[in-house]
């Protein structure tokens, strides 16, 4: 898997990471949210109640709790990933998951490139794409490059120009998406990609869809976007 490729006249279809091509209910959101706590607190010197709140804000204010801290604080972003990203026990959480695998099998990849787009940085979505064993399926990768200065992620306009760029495709109009996010999902929409909003059973939907379509479940997809998989009348090309 390559981060970038050459252009191509095949659609794409963008694949968030986390809580996306895993379920929520493997908690890696809350171990994760922990190491950020912990990271506020030992690296800012704060009181934990003040270090959870200011995670939350740079969380709501820039997508990434990591900006905060780098435009604010001056932290050394690898440090941070060290600490909270690659700390993660993923290898005790994430196991292969066969639904997922026949999902991605069933695309057609001849009409449609599978790519990754995360706001994590290369490692965590390299790590997670392993032992999820799908790796093979996606032809590349767009993450937030956490040692560029400043750095770029969603739902910024400039995240989905890169990973437009990197997938080698021009047209918002053949972008694909999928994502557990309401902003980054939202963003998307308003761009021109076509875009899926996953909202599990369980979670709370949105007021306002954050999109034209929303999913409970990856399956769903197949429904959705029936032009990218196999066997489709519809002709994603």
């Amino acid at each position: 898997m390559d981060s970038t490729t050459n252009g191509t006249s095949r659609k794409v279809f963008f694949f968030d990471i986390d809580n996306c091509l895993y379920p929520k209910s493997a908690k890696v959101h809350d171990l994760m949210a922990d190491l950020i706590d912990r990271y506020f607190v030992t690296h800012l010197s704060l009181p934990w109640d003040e270090a959870v709140r200011l995670h939350k804000e740079y969380y709501q204010n820039y997508g990434l709790a990591i900006e905060g801290l780098v435009r604010h604080h001056q932290i050394d972003p690898l440090d941070y990933n060290a600490k909270v990203d690659d700390a993660l026990p993923l290898d005790n959480v994430l196991k292969p998951r066969p639904e997922l695998k026949k999902l991605l099998s069933d695309i057609d990849r001849s009409k449609v490139k599978l790519w990754l787009f995360t706001n994590a940085y290369i490692n965590h979505a390299k790590r997670v794409v392993r032992l999820l064993e799908v790796e093979d399926f996606f032809e590349g990768i767009t993450y937030c490059d956490y040692s560029a200065v400043p750095f770029t992620c969603k739902p910024q306009p400039e995240m989905y120009q890169k990973a437009m760029r990197e997938a080698g495709v021009e047209r918002y109009e053949d972008c694909f998406f999928v994502d557990d996010s309401y902003q980054n999902c939202k963003k998307a929409q308003e761009l021109g990609w076509t875009v899926a909003h996953l909202v599990e059973e369980g979670v709370k939907s949105p007021r306002a869809p954050a999109c034209k379509f929303q999913i409970s479940h990856l399956e769903e997809l197949r429904t959705v976007f029936p032009q990218c998989f196999k066997g489709s009348a519809s002709n994603a090309s």
